[in-house]
């Protein structure tokens, strides 16, 4: 996304009917549903399009190895000959870890073709002098990060500084070099969707490849409304600019039924190419897991014990 300059009067007109964005969200899974060999084949492209992500304080190297290996091989040889995925399994879209596990992360997925993503700029309340924040994308990059997942300073969205948040994240996009800038809005904490639209615009408008609605961190996270706003974004800036950005949520989605309704989202709001891994992805961990289950009842007739399908 190469960006345009700043322009205010693309956002502060726009009003959002909070009420009219609710109904439409509690219909999109009401009136459709996936089922039988549909929903499984569903399942398998949402497992395509997850970051994998381990972001805790007792993080280490051979963790980041363990998850590296799943997200090669997500499904077991048993579960993929059953659904006749042999000769073309599926990986994840990318793992998600701190700077300092990069490094560990990129060896283990030498030669998969599975990108290295790091979180970045303080997270997950981005509040660090800027001069650190850049740093840290620097740092992240270094060390082999081909998609960087940075937080915004959600004050100047509250305050409504859109000159300050615009230079903020150009100055980000710029730090980010060739790598992928995915911007997490933290659209829990931007109080209205009114704001939720004003920054995703403004994210879009200073060269964000992706914006993305939580870190996970906050007391609310994804959620279908501010999701369905996110993406009016994405589609009427595309309107104005012809180019295609991409969408991430992240934070509470731990069920298979919740990837479907975001894959059921991003086809009614956006069409089929917003369900491929290059402009969608899903931000867990535990969700891998409750996929795998689904997909081993698909193929048996029989659900698992969790403990069968394990993270690492």
């Amino acid at each position: 996304n190469p960006g345009v300059r700043l322009d205010p009067s693309w956002f502060e007109s726009v009003g959002v009917n909070t009420s009219a964005v609710e109904r439409r969200a509690a219909t999109l899974t009401t009136r459709r549903s996936v089922k039988k060999e549909y929903q499984a084949a569903w399942l398998v492209k949402a497992l395509a399009c997850i970051d994998l992500t381990t972001l805790s304080g007792d993080d280490t190297p051979d963790r980041v190895r363990r998850l590296c290996a799943k997200a090669r091989r997500p499904l077991s040889e048993e579960l993929l000959r059953a659904l006749g995925l042999e000769d073309q399994a599926p990986t994840v879209a990318a793992v998600c870890v701190y700077p300092t596990m990069v490094p560990h992360a990129v060896r283990a997925l030498a030669g998969s073709g599975i990108p290295v993503a790091s979180v970045a700029t303080g997270f997950p309340t981005g509040l660090m002098p800027l001069r650190l924040r850049l740093e840290e994308i620097a740092f992240a990059v270094g060390e082999g990060a081909a998609e960087i997942d940075i937080v915004i300073t959600r004050a100047h969205v509250l305050g409504r500084d859109w000159t300050a948040l615009y230079d903020e994240i150009a100055a980000m996009r710029e730090a980010c070099g060739r790598a992928h800038l995915k911007t997490i809005l933290g659209t829990g904490e931007l109080k209205t969707l009114r704001n939720v639209y004003a920054a995703s615009m403004v994210a879009m408008q200073a060269g964000a490849d992706f914006i993305k609605t939580s870190t996970g961190k906050e007391d609310v996270n994804a959620t279908l409304p501010v999701s369905l706003v996110m993406v009016r974004a994405l589609r009427d800036y595309r309107e104005r600019v012809g180019v295609d950005i991409g969408f991430k949520p992240a934070g509470g989605l731990r069920a298979a039924k919740d990837a479907l309704a975001w894959l059921i989202l991003m086809k009614e709001e956006l069409g089929l190419a917003w369900m491929q891994p290059d402009l969608f992805r899903i931000g867990a961990s535990g969700l891998l897991t409750d996929i795998e289950r689904q997909l081993d009842h698909y193929a048996t007739g029989r659900y698992s014990a969790a403990y069968r399908h394990a993270m690492a």
